[in-house]
């Protein structure tokens, strides 16, 4: 490395060294965006010669000239994959020793070069299911019983308190009639994960959990076993068992580093996922993006992943938030903001003071969402917020020293001072924060969003106009109507505007947990001064999952919420759908007689008029505070400026600014109650381990025993024709055309990832095997076998080949006449010994990436593409698997050229293969013409006379391993 010299010792931890790119960038590093210096230092440290060259740092140092002119190489820390992803790239390496083997290297040698952590969060379907039950007057009279499947209930931890005696209650909480009993016990609860969904007793594991868990290890044991084997076996790479957390949520809360530190040399962290939204660790002040399979197994591999140096949008953030504003409307409005800015394709990076008002759950949303504004990624650089955080998520204190230490002195943490200089950027997005205020929908429909302060005159306005998406008609004299009632025993004023629902409802993107903890805060502040619901108010607490119980009872604010009535109902849809308990009789008779426009204020999803209750017609969404606060306010008709919610004690006016918790207060209980307990019981989970994944057996082999009778996991040809010595780059010689396609093909076209048809290839291959159409499940979880995945190239029922002339997977065999199968006919072919090639429209391999969509044509014996143009990362996986990439040159195609398909075509690669380079294509009618051979690098055109990146990487070890013998024997 000819940047060993930058190695220094930090200076208050002499012991570790690391690449002092500050000092090596000089005054130009100084101005990059702090993600493009993640990428210098990456270049500097793996600086080879030849995979990464000294030009390719100082390209990136020079990124204000160079970007989006050069491409440059990026190696990643580490990698992570979930089990469909992951298996194809695990099946290659355990392929990969066994071919290494053959030509007389070492198979232990093959391993993964970069850090790897797969999650099996995929492979869990929902083949037992209850349903919802609200917490309402039992129809059918008598005691309630828990749902038979359902495991005996623990004991309650205490005695339940009585209830409310807001509703008859039917569940056997001892009040009887005199009400309901639900939240105050459990605040008592320290874990919740599922409450019954009567009483609200803990459950310890329903039947339901238990029943998929075991159809989840039956169905994919074979799958299981060899990821235990891999587990085992290979070095550099960890299996997270099924049942631990989803990918993201593991990679978030337990993978995620900050700052690498490998034998006391430091460096950041890095990564690189197969899903777009890996994209979420961005908010933690970690550079990673979601690629393709085949560029992620390449890293795994070794290999540095090669992007166009992007341009970086700088996102502004200024001025303070309303103080009535939730994390939602923030995040929302930020993602509306880059939607509109066009940065697509881009990094985006924030700065400016009003960063640090973002909690961590605000900015990894924010990241996560990429993929909804197109943005490459989404970087928060770490600052006080970061090292605050994950001193709540358990990191070692020392740990957290050397990381703050390091990214001081190589300028990677960003500071509120004044004094320190923002980075350049390509472009500045501002958003001043104090312009986001906080909205409602209603009164009939989700997207007519109303302001806030907004909000008494826009309902006056509703009552004003006609009868329609928004109006009411009513007459101006009667506008201010009002309707005494009588209610256990005190009487009431109903008016237009009253609120008689109000429902905190815990799903979507409500399920920030710094929203229902807001409406936790807000309940416990109002209950300290003295306010209270009215007891007509029909109100309800609906968490999304027990998680959120969890969190709100450790926070001590569940009590809180159940003294204003907002109690826990059960888990599942509830209000949102109309299950709501009826409103007492007495209430609904005063709505109906004087004709009053009664208000729903929910924090769910749907509001169409009469939806909640066939007597209230006006229903608006929410965020869960406000839905407190309505509630609270017993009317929707108020401006929470100049109009007090209530009155307190000692008759006090109580304001909603009085009880509204602060950002700040929100920041601390929920980083100290909601993200120390989740990381706290994630961590308990990766040591522990589950007792069905401990149990179960696999192999210790250094090679993989297939099992020929698999149907899931099957050794891959890849590197069948495996030699010691590449051969040159073979001439295409008299080619048929497989398929003759338009523009956008997408990867699904190509590779599907879904269901198998009964009549597909795959069908007849699986039934061939014994088994079932029951048992035929997806192309995903078959990702493991290669007979499987070749037979679903092409077979997706909405592939339209100009062969066949309507979509079908279907293609014409040239020599022979017949319609088939393309699997059928590409196999036909590869026994006459005839190659293959495609001809595409514009915008060749659109989509999600998919490893299968350049594997699965490969093994069909395609050798070239030919299109119009590629999308960027799919032509990059082609060459990754030893397939060219051709473009016909501006202003020609097929149809231009005169081309129909029928004709067979040769093209010379000559030994000299350079980027760019035109070549020559004949076709058996005569016709010559030319094409560009889309390799954009030399090290591109090193892998495909290399057949690929797997052949490529093979030779390595196999020479490593030959090299290690020739010079034992020297010795």
């Amino acid at each position: 490395n000819p940047y060993q010299p930058a190695i220094e010792a930090l200076e208050s931890h002499p012991e570790k060294k690391f690449y002092n790119v500050s000092k090596l960038g000089g005054a130009k590093y100084d101005t990059l965006p702090y993600s493009i210096r993640v990428l210098f230092e990456s270049s500097v440290r793996n600086c080879d010669g030849f995979l990464v060259k000294e030009t390719d740092a100082m390209n990136i140092l020079d990124w204000k000239t160079k970007q989006s002119h050069v491409e440059v190489p990026f190696c990643p820390a580490r990698v992570v994959l979930q089990d469909f992803t992951g298996i194809p790239a695990m099946v290659d390496f355990a392929a990969m020793r066994e071919a290494v083997r053959n030509a007389g290297g070492d198979p232990v040698k093959v391993n993964p070069a970069c850090p790897t952590d797969l999650t099996v969060d995929h492979s869990l379907q929902i083949d037992f299911s209850k349903c919802a039950i609200q917490n309402a007057p039992n129809p059918g009279g008598g005691e309630q019983k828990p749902l038979a499947r359902l495991s005996p209930l623990k004991p309650p931890l205490r005695k339940p308190l009585p209830c409310r005696g807001q509703s008859g209650c039917r569940g056997s909480c001892g009040a009887g009639e005199a009400g309901r009993s639900t939240g105050a016990f459990s605040a008592q609860i320290e874990n919740t994960p599922i409450l019954c969904p009567f009483h609200l007793q803990p459950v310890p594991e329903p039947e339901t959990v238990l029943k998929n868990q075991e159809m989840e290890f039956g169905r994919n044991r074979e799958r299981l076993q060899f990821f235990k084997w891999s587990s085992k076996v290979f070095e550099n790479i960890s299996i997270i068992p099924p049942e631990t957390g989803m990918a993201h949520q593991v990679n978030l809360e337990y993978l995620s580093r900050v700052v690498f530190d490998v034998k006391d040399f430091l460096h950041p962290d890095s990564v690189v996922g197969t899903d777009s939204h890996t994209t979420m660790v961005n908010g933690l002040g970690i550079l990673g993006w979601g690629v393709g399979g085949i560029e992620t197994e390449a890293v795994m591999l070794g290999m540095p992943l090669s992007l166009a140096l992007p341009e970086v949008v700088g996102c502004e953030l200024t001025g303070t938030a309303s103080p009535l504003a939730t994390s939602i409307d923030i995040v929302l409005s930020i993602t509306k903001h880059l939607r509109q800015a066009d940065v697509a394709g881009k990094f985006v990076e924030f700065f400016g003071s009003g960063v640090s008002q973002l909690s961590i759950a605000d900015r990894t949303t924010i990241a996560n969402m990429c993929p909804e504004y197109g943005a490459i990624l989404s970087f928060f650089p770490v600052d006080n917020v970061t090292l605050k955080h994950l001193k709540h998520a358990g990191f070692d204190k020392a740990k957290l020293e050397v990381m703050e230490a390091y990214l001081k002195t190589v300028k990677l943490f960003r500071s509120d001072e004044s004094s320190s200089r923002e980075p350049e950027y390509s472009q500045v997005v501002q958003v001043s924060l104090g312009s986001i205020i906080p909205y409602v929908s209603g009164p009939k429909r989700s997207q007519d969003r109303v302001a806030v302060n907004n909000m008494k005159s826009d309902f006056q306005a509703c009552l004003n106009e006609k009868s329609g998406v928004k109006g009411f008609q009513i007459a101006a004299e009667k506008q201010n109507d009002i309707v005494p009632v009588q209610y256990e025993g005190n009487e009431y004023k109903l008016s237009h505007g009253c609120v008689v629902i109000a429902a905190v409802i815990s799903c979507t993107n409500n399920c920030n947990p710094s929203v229902m903890l807001a409406a936790g805060l807000l309940a416990k502040k109002a209950v300290e001064a003295g306010l209270a619901v009215k007891p007509y108010i029909r109100t309800s607490l609906s968490p999304g999952s027990g998680m959120v119980t969890h969190y709100l009872s450790s926070s001590g604010v569940l009590p809180y919420l159940s003294k204003l009535g907002f109690e826990v109902v059960g888990y599942g849809c509830s209000t949102c759908v109309g299950n709501t308990a009826p409103l007492p009789e007495a209430i609904r008779n005063a709505i109906k007689q004087g004709e009053i426009i009664a208000c729903g204020v929910l924090s769910g999803t749907k509001n169409f008029e009469g939806r909640l209750c066939d007597c209230v017609r006006a229903n608006y969404l929410a965020s869960p505070p406000l839905v407190v606060a309505y509630a609270i306010a017993g009317t929707v008709r108020i401006d929470f400026d100049t109009e007090p919610l209530g009155t307190g004690f000692n008759g006090k006016s109580i304001y909603l600014r009085d009880i509204w918790p602060t950002r700040q207060e929100l920041h601390t209980v929920e980083e100290e109650c909601v993200i120390s307990s989740m990381f706290r019981e994630l961590k308990e989970k990766m040591e522990k381990g589950n007792k069905r994944w401990n149990l179960l057996e696999a192999p210790e082999s250094i090679l993989f025993p297939w099992d020929l009778k698999s149907t899931y996991i099957r050794c891959p040809s890849f590197f069948d024709k495996l030699a010691k010595e590449a051969a040159p780059p073979a001439a295409v010689e008299n080619a048929h055309v497989l398929l003759f396609l338009g523009d956008s093909v997408t990867t699904d076209h190509i590779s599907p990832a879904g269901s198998i048809a009964r009549s597909s290839a795959a069908a007849k291959y699986l039934t061939s095997k014994g088994l079932t159409p029951r048992e035929f499940n997806s192309y995903g979880a078959r990702r493991g076998n290669d007979a499987v995945m070749t037979r679903g190239t092409f077979a997706n029922i909405k592939l339209l080949n100009k062969f066949i002339g309507k979509p079908a997977p279907k293609t014409v065999h040239f020599p022979s006449g017949q319609t088939l199968d393309v699997f059928e006919a590409a196999e036909l072919y590869q026994k006459e010994g005839i190659p293959v090639i495609i001809l595409a429209g514009k915008k060749y391999g659109l989509g999600s990436s998919r490893d299968w969509a350049a594997k699965g044509p490969f093994l069909l014996g395609v050798k070239a593409v030919l299109a119009e143009s590629f999308e960027k990362v799919h032509r990059s996986q082609l060459i990754g698997i030893g397939i060219a990439p051709l473009q016909f040159r501006p202003g020609e195609n097929p149809t231009t050229l005169g081309l129909t398909g029928r004709e067979q075509f040769s093209i010379l690669f000559p030994p000299d293969l350079s980027p760019r380079m035109t070549l020559d294509v004949k076709t058996s009618t005569g016709k010559v013409f030319s094409v560009i051979a889309l390799f954009e690098n030399s090290m591109e055109i090193t892998l495909y006379k290399n057949g690929g990146s797997l052949n490529f990487v093979a030779r390595r070890f196999l020479y490593r391993s030959i090299w290690q013998i020739l010079m034992c024997c020297a010795g």
